[in-house]
């Protein structure tokens, strides 16, 4: 079990660094377009659609990256003056309740998503220049499946830390 932890640990720190990426490629995209815009005035076609769809990825491809990381937002009013075991209690708890249902219908909604848009080869509406969209839903679907398997693995862990009274591993 280790291995597969692992294993999902490192693709999700892995996630994270190609989050990384879109997010100076974002930069990069969106002062490029404003200084063609408003310095030069002359705006592109293809600023607006690039700019969303790495906005898109960056988020998604984040998502088991943060979760790995314990670092989504919660309310730690009462969280944090818990014990390790009564968090874990609570984290299966809403893992099970919240979690599991919500991005595993997430998922497979993102998968009928992408498979229509490869079928009809989708293409932005947005703007003027139509780009293939059929490649974002597929960043989309691949981030959620992502996040879906770290929290597998995070909610195993709980469960594990809830049984035992002690954390995975130690």
């Amino acid at each position: 079990m280790r291995r597969v932890f692992k294993t999902v640990d490192t693709i999700s720190e892995g996630a994270g660094n190609i989050a990384r990426w879109f997010g100076l490629l974002l930069i990069l995209v969106v002062v490029y377009d404003v200084v063609a815009r408003y310095v030069f005035n002359s705006p592109t076609v293809w600023g607006y659609e690039v700019a969303m769809a790495l906005g898109m990825s960056l988020y998604c491809w984040g998502y088991a990256y943060t979760e790995s990381k314990h670092a989504h937002v919660r309310v730690d009013v009462f969280y944090i003056h818990m014990s390790p075991r009564a968090r874990a209690i609570t984290d299966t708890i809403g893992g099970l309740i919240f979690f599991l249902p919500v991005i595993g219908l997430v998922v497979f909604a993102s998968f009928n998503k992408m498979m229509w848009s490869w079928g009809v080869m989708e293409k932005s509406v947005e703007g003027y220049w139509y780009p293939p969209w059929y490649p974002l839903r597929t960043m989309i679907f691949l981030g959620f499946t992502l996040l879906l398997m770290q929290g597998l693995a995070n909610l195993s862990r709980n469960v594990y830390h809830t049984i035992k009274g002690r954390a995975y591993g130690t």
